[in-house]
């Protein structure tokens, strides 16, 4: 069997409710939400297409069609500001346009889990290695984060992720990883541990919500078996996996923000508007000024 296959396929699934955002997501989904002028799962989608992916897999739900309408061709808008003469514009809702027929769409009807979304997605990846990135996890660096996962990919093959650093202390909030022999771009992974005591983790490596999988994921994940919160969770199905297959994991060296979270949201926002030639200067004085003010009311109190 070949485990170095080309990567040509993403999976992104966008179909959770977003109920830590509530009330702005019940009128739309989280993952169109905005960093600074951007949708969180547009992030997701440039990350791919820059490590080179070719189609890009939604796993949607009810109420999820603002983002394949978001996907699509907006023929009114372009119409109108062109009359408004508002090229700018029009150049970037061009750009981020996929190219027709690069983009599917499937449903998970009911929400089973991460593994569960990901096992709705078999049937467009097919026989082959697959990238699959969440969305909420939105990361920025020298380097997207799946394009350094596709070099160690294309080093080793099989099945890697990504991941980054916590302090020890807050290993029993993540999944952690066991850390074995360097290899170029990264490191063979002796084990996997669901959130566990700082005391018996095994690394402060946590995944940071991208891999690349091996096809044969989709045989273990249509066992339906339940697992945390009694849903069919992707991190069991890798476990077994991995008794068969080898697994990697590839350090990321940029920064990687939980935009599923509020903290992590507001964190990715600021962050990624300090980085803008056009606000950057003015966004980072403002911050300033507001701590410099909240510190007056803080001692004041």
């Amino acid at each position: 069997m070949d485990m170095k296959r080309p990567v040509r396929k993403a999976v992104i699934p966008v179909a959770g409710n977003g109920t830590r955002f509530l009330p702005a997501t019940k009128a739309m989904p989280k993952e169109m939400l905005t960093i600074v002028d951007r949708p969180v799962v547009q992030y997701a989608v440039d990350e791919a297409m820059q490590a080179g992916i070719e189609n890009i897999i939604f796993v949607t739900s009810r109420n999820k069609t603002a983002i394949e309408d978001y996907f699509d061709s907006a023929p009114e808008l372009v119409a109108t500001l062109t009359r408004s003469g508002k090229t700018v514009q029009v150049t970037q809702l061009e750009k981020m346009l996929p190219v027709a027929g690069t983009v599917s769409y499937t449903r998970q009807q009911v929400p089973l889990g991460l593994g569960h979304a990901v096992w709705c997605a078999r049937e467009l990846v097919g026989n082959e290695p697959f990238a699959l990135l969440l969305p909420d996890m939105v990361s920025y660096g020298s380097q997207g984060c799946m394009a350094g996962l596709m070099d160690l990919y294309e080093e080793v093959g099989g099945n890697v992720f990504a991941v980054e650093e916590c302090a020890p202390e807050e290993t029993s909030s993540y999944g952690i990883v066991g850390v074995g022999r360097n290899v170029p771009h990264g490191f063979e992974v002796t084990g996997m541990v669901e959130k566990p005591k700082p005391a018996e983790a095994p690394s402060n490596y946590y995944l940071n919500g991208r891999y690349i999988l091996q096809p044969e994921i989709f045989e273990l994940l249509a066992r339906q078996e339940r697992g945390a919160g009694n849903e069919i969770q992707l991190t069991d199905s890798m476990h077994k996996l991995a008794q068969v297959q080898p697994f990697h994991a590839h350090p990321y060296q940029g920064r990687t923000f939980d935009c599923g979270s509020k903290r992590g949201f507001i964190e990715a926002n600021v962050a990624f508007a300090m980085l803008r030639q056009d606000m950057g200067a003015e966004i980072y004085a403002s911050i300033k000024q507001l701590m410099m003010s909240h510190e007056t009311r803080v001692k004041a109190a």
